[in-house]
Order: C-alpha cells, then structure tokens, then sequence
C-alpha cells in the first residue's frame, strides 16, 4: 500500500475489474443518466459504499471574542456516487440537510478543544444550513472527477450553486475487494460564492478557510 499524488479517483480509475451496478439514486440526474448509459454498454462501474465513507469539515471560529465560541465539525455518512474506470470519470454526492454536527468522535479526531452545548449545536446547524448554505435552494454538493493520461486529474465542485476545480492528494489502499481513498484540502467558502458567519458586527466569526478530510471507499 502506496501513498499516490493524485486525487482519490486517481487509482479508482486505475482499472479495478468490477461487474457493472447501478447508479445509486441519489446521485444528480445528468450523472446517473451518464452511468446508466455506461453500464448498458458494458462499462465497469464501481459503487461508493456510502456506509464505509466519510466526508467532514472543520469549521473554525475568529475575531475578537472567538474564546466565546466554539470550532465545529460537520459531516456527511451519505455520500453516493460511482466511478467508471475505463472512461477516467466519477462522480458523488451528499445531502447537506443530511450532514452531522458536532460528533464527539468526529470532535476528538480534529482536536477540537471545546465541548459545545446540545443547543449550541443545534443553533449551529439551524444557521449552517438556513442562513449560510441556503440549503432549502442547494441541497446538494456534488463532486466530479476527471482523469486524462499524463495529466492532474481534477475535482470540480459544486456547492451553493457554484462548480470549482481543484486538485487533491490522497492516500490509497485496496484490499477485502474495496478500494479505499483517503486525504485532506482547503476550501474557501468566498469562492463558492458563501459568506462567512459573523455576529456582534464581527467580534464573533467563522473563517473563510475550511478543512476538508475524507474517506472514500468503492466496491
């Protein structure tokens, strides 16, 4: 088992032999329609074992007054999707309605040094998703994966109604007839069109910059 530079689809698309699967439903139209497509034409496509996989975001406070705050985590257990070798695609979702706030494993593993009220919590996801997300507008974030030989593969995301490109790292494994992704980046929420949480006219804030950490395993 070898770290690689490259993005987590990076070795999904390597060529793990899989007999074809249906896309999971809750993946977005135009992508489900691709891989049904695909999979009739006899495409190998591997599913995202949404059990096995973990999408979760530290979400830091600021400003004068951040020691009367707290830092969160929140994250998705629901990721769909699927990835289709031989063609160097994939594609995945989650809901954001569906995203957890604050678990205290989750907690623990980014070092968070606070324990925030159950209504603390409860406020925060009542904000996350109303006044910062909008997700009544946008329940979806949906990633893409690109990959064209000799070149980077690229992530585009679409969050809040706006698609960006990056690139990632990821740590990969296969075994037990899973292969597994693993790795961290940065996003900025400014670039996804999102303003930052402030209150008391900015004496209380949440940075710009979020840290991104997932695992992502397909069969």
């Amino acid at each position: 088992m070898k770290p690689t530079r490259a993005l987590l689809v990076a070795v999904l698309l390597a060529g793990c032999a899989r007999a074809p699967v249906a896309p999971p439903p809750a993946a977005t139209d135009n992508a489900a329609s691709w891989y049904r497509v695909a999979a009739a034409a006899g495409t190998k496509v591997l599913a995202i074992d949404a059990a096995q996989s973990l999408i979760a975001v530290t979400v830091r406070r600021g400003g004068p007054l951040a020691r009367l705050g707290h830092d969160h985590v929140v994250a998705s257990r629901n990721v769909t999707g699927f990835v289709a070798p031989a063609a160097g695609r994939a594609d995945f979702s989650f809901r954001l309605d569906q995203m957890s706030v604050d678990e205290p494993a989750l907690r623990k593993e980014a070092g968070l040094d606070t324990t925030p009220s159950p209504a603390a919590i409860e406020g925060t996801r009542a904000n996350m998703l109303a006044k910062v997300l909008d997700a009544e507008r946008f329940p979806l974030v949906a990633l893409r994966a690109d990959a064209v030989v000799g070149k980077p593969v690229r992530l585009a995301i679409t969050l809040h109604g706006v698609t960006r490109t990056v690139d990632a790292a990821a740590l990969v494994e296969e075994g037990n007839g899973a292969v597994t992704a693993s790795g961290t980046l940065q996003l900025r929420q400014s670039d996804f069109g999102i303003v930052p949480m402030s209150v008391m006219g900015g004496a209380l804030t949440v940075h710009d910059a979020l840290e991104l950490r997932y695992r992502i395993v397909a069969r």
